[in-house]
């Protein structure tokens, strides 16, 4: 018997009995939309958040001060750090809150103060304008650089260069807009952002009265360990040898540490998934093992006619086999759809669900697995009956 008649005959064995085929199906669908959406979920919004901390850039370094020994790092002394060989650009950052003002308009502002190194340490894109200087900076000028949806908040456009508002009663003039900033960070963080010149800053908020939070830049991604232990060993220095009074990250090791969790939480999901999986599998086996009782006489007059073992196995095996590729590929159109309604839902955050070739390979790949490993006992059962003792089975 060839393989294709072998495919007919399972077809029609399967649509001969399609309810109990579908209920038999029913847990390889459930095992693949289990191990594809699971897998797909974690992947998709591991992907999106790790695209959103590498467009921060690979050659980053964040560090926080818990504990300046009572002699607060000056924002002077970030030419310091900026002049070792290993780093590229520093800048301090102090964050508070202050209400912006513009006519009738108020509204509550995250406000940064930074230097102009800032910006390209970040690389932070500008609508319109420019960014912050360091004779901005030199000369403490009240300018500010506004986000997208502080100067939509504050003015009703963003094309504000050159227009004056006021911070706290400061007043303030626009130099710049940066881009619209769309990301699950942003959102989480908050979008109304103004940016002002450190010095400035030091008048407004007890918080930049002494540089508690401060990003350093490597020349590129390959020297980044260069970086980070110049950085540290500066740091050490500085606060007495106390590797407790301030907390360094290298944007790099997170990055790696990220993609690892990823891989974790994927392999973890798809290994639970894989056991509704090896429960449909039984079930399958457990139905052809019926199929074969039931089939004795039919089984017994193919070998009286001159059917070999061989053939018979591999007609029950074939069946076992397109009923689970059957249930994997129902499983995988299922799962397309409960993926795009997730996006849908999720629309509002950006993120976008999808399935990847390699998860729907290994769905195939289980479910083709799965219906090998639980057909061969039944088809294997089928081939060894006696021919005689088959013609004489009477159900």
């Amino acid at each position: 018997m060839s393989i294709w008649q072998s495919v007919r005959m399972a077809l029609d064995a399967i649509l001969s009995n399609k309810m109990r085929s579908f209920l038999t199906m029913l847990g390889i669908i459930i095992g693949v939309v289990a191990l594809v959406v699971l897998v797909s979920l974690v992947t998709s919004t591991s992907d999106s958040v790790t695209s959103q901390v590498e467009a921060l850039g690979r050659n980053l370094l964040n560090v926080s001060v818990l504990d300046d020994k009572e002699n607060p790092i000056k924002l002077s002394e970030l030419r310091d750090i900026a002049d070792l060989p290993e780093i590229r650009a520093a800048a301090p950052l102090a964050q508070f809150s202050a209400t912006g003002k513009n006519g009738h308009t108020d509204e509550d502002l995250n406000v940064y103060g930074t230097t102009a190194a800032y910006g390209e340490i970040q690389g932070l894109e500008l609508e319109g304008g420019r960014f912050l200087k360091t004779t901005d900076v030199d000369n403490s000028a009240y300018v500010a650089v506004l986000s997208h949806d502080a100067a939509d908040a504050l003015f009703g456009r963003t094309d504000v260069t050159g227009e004056s508002f006021s911070l706290d009663g400061r007043t303030f003039k626009a130099v710049g807009v940066l881009e619209e900033d769309d990301s699950a960070f942003a959102m989480l963080l908050g979008t109304k952002n103004v940016y002002i010149p450190y010095t400035v800053a030091e008048r407004m908020s007890p918080a930049a009265a002494a540089v508690s939070t401060l990003y350093a830049s490597a020349e590129d991604e390959d020297s980044m360990d260069d970086a980070e232990a110049a950085l540290d060993d500066w740091l050490l220095h500085r606060l007495k040898l106390d590797e407790d009074a301030y907390m360094l990250i290298n944007q790099s090791s997170i990055m790696d540490a990220m993609g690892t969790i990823q891989q974790t939480l994927a392999y973890l999901l798809g290994g639970i998934a894989a056991i509704s999986l090896l429960v449909g599998g039984i079930g399958i086996m457990n139905i052809m093992l019926v199929s074969v009782t039931e089939r004795t006489r039919e089984i017994g007059i193919r070998k009286a006619i001159g059917a070999g073992r061989g053939s018979i196995m591999l007609q029950f095996l074939t069946e076992a086999l397109m009923v689970s590729l059957l249930g994997c590929l129902i499983g995988i159109a299922l799962s397309w759809v409960i993926l795009q309604i997730v996006t849908f839902a999720a629309r509002s955050i950006e993120l976008t669900f999808t399935m990847s070739a390699g998860v729907v390979a290994l769905a195939v790949g289980f479910s083709v697995a799965i219906g090998v490993l639980f057909g061969i006992y039944p088809a294997h059962k089928a081939a060894a009956k006696h021919p005689i003792e088959a013609l004489h089975y009477e159900g």
